[in-house]
């Protein structure tokens, strides 16, 4: 495989190729509809085939392509590896490419018109991983690694190595030991990716990058695509959006019934591990990592989280953004009762409140469902007392 580079510029302090390669294979093109070069062939592609907004959504000819799009949003949903790689169609036929590209289009459609971000973002992180698996095997690697990345090379054994200002951007979002700068092999501005078996392949690990710059792309095109939808286009979607947020509620109920818990449903360990923070106190690991679970838990962005340890002695924006993040990708759920007393993390004794002192109370995720029912009920019962003499005139 041929060495090759981009020059760059620098929009803010993200570096990006000056201009992005030709790339006229459909095969490809179908395989990653979101790439930049992608467009101008959909655009053709729907001219040539009379395919407008109206036959997107409700023609007969598009009909597979929105049962292969609703299959890409419930893996993104389901699936823990991102959207199912194999399609339902032939990508090396004009049919299969139309329902591959159009069904991604769809899909964008939908997950826009639900205008929930963090859906947008689930999805887009589950098209990123879809072509990150695609990538590890796919000789079209060279060209969209040039797509994305501004100095890039690979020699002739396969060894690639990227520019290092590319290289700081994406693996700041990625975990593990192997991405930290004091563990790799930097000369002259450049990190070198060396093969570390199967798993972490020198051409593995570009695409494991290049999934963090297409996740970033995918999830800005759907937002700002989500800014200019009418009306009338919101409501023609509303049964596939319906769809796709029941699954969302179905598939992790106990994460979205706890999503939006405000101050007032906060269990005491987690008020204390917050006012202690607060207050300069030096929580401890176990609380730390507790804070940042029930953070996740019950939906607070990653950056909330992170201004909950602004005021503690040691703290270090960075170190602290990784960690955050390294909960929330790894889905930390918060540890129960019985390790908050034994860590010293436990805000209450015995008489000091009353739901804690519940025989089932064993989890803190357990006093904020209990904290809201009853929130709930007691709001249902102010509901349904009618005021003396409010039906008089």
């Amino acid at each position: 495989m041929r060495g090759f580079k981009c020059n760059a510029i620098e929009l803010g302090n993200v570096p990006k190729p000056f201009s992005i390669p030709d790339l006229k294979d459909e095969v490809t093109l179908a395989r990653y509809p979101f790439l930049p070069q992608a467009k101008e062939w959909i655009a053709k592609m729907a001219t040539t085939h009379e395919i407008d907004i109206d036959e997107l959504l409700d023609g007969s000819m598009m009909e597979r392509a929105r049962v292969r799009a609703r299959s890409r949003l419930v893996d993104s949903v389901d699936s823990k590896d991102g959207v199912e790689v194999a399609s339902i169609g032939d990508i090396h036929t004009e049919e299969g490419r139309l329902l591959e590209a159009f069904s991604f289009y769809y899909a964008r459609l939908v997950v826009g018109a639900s205008e929930d971000e963090r859906l947008i973002s689930r999805w887009a992180q589950a098209e990123a991983e879809r072509a990150q698996h695609i990538l590890d095997r796919d000789d079209a690697i060279a060209i969209i690694a040039s797509t994305y990345i501004s100095e890039i090379e690979c020699d002739k054994n396969g060894v690639w190595r990227i520019g290092l200002a590319d290289f700081i951007e994406l693996c700041t979002g990625i975990t593990g030991s192997r991405w930290r700068l004091p563990n790799c092999d930097i000369k002259d501005g450049w990190v070198t990716l060396f093969d570390e078996g199967d798993k972490y392949s020198s051409k593995g690990k570009v695409a494991r990058l290049l999934r963090e710059r297409m996740k970033d792309d995918i999830r800005l095109d759907a937002i700002e695509k989500m800014a200019k939808m009418d009306e009338s286009l919101l409501i023609r979607l509303s049964e596939p959006v319906g769809m796709i947020r029941g699954l969302v509620a179905s598939r992790t109920a106990e994460t979205i019934a706890l999503i939006g818990a405000g101050e007032e449903d906060w269990p005491p360990c987690m008020r204390k591990a917050v006012s202690e923070l607060a207050e300069g106190v030096n929580v401890n690991h176990f609380g730390r990592v507790f804070l940042g679970s029930m953070s996740r838990c019950i939906g607070l962005p990653a950056e909330t989280t992170v201004d909950f340890f602004r005021a503690a002695p040691d703290f270090n924006e960075s170190t602290t953004t990784y960690q955050v993040g390294h909960l929330y990708e790894r889905e930390y759920t918060p540890s129960g009762c019985s390790k908050l007393k034994v860590n010293h993390n436990c805000a209450v004794r015995t008489g000091e409140d009353r739901l804690c002192d519940q025989p089932w109370m064993d989890h803190p995720l357990k006093y904020i469902r209990a904290k809201q029912r009853r929130r709930k009920k007691q709001e249902s019962v102010e509901v349904n007392v009618i005021p003396p003499n409010s039906g008089d005139a």
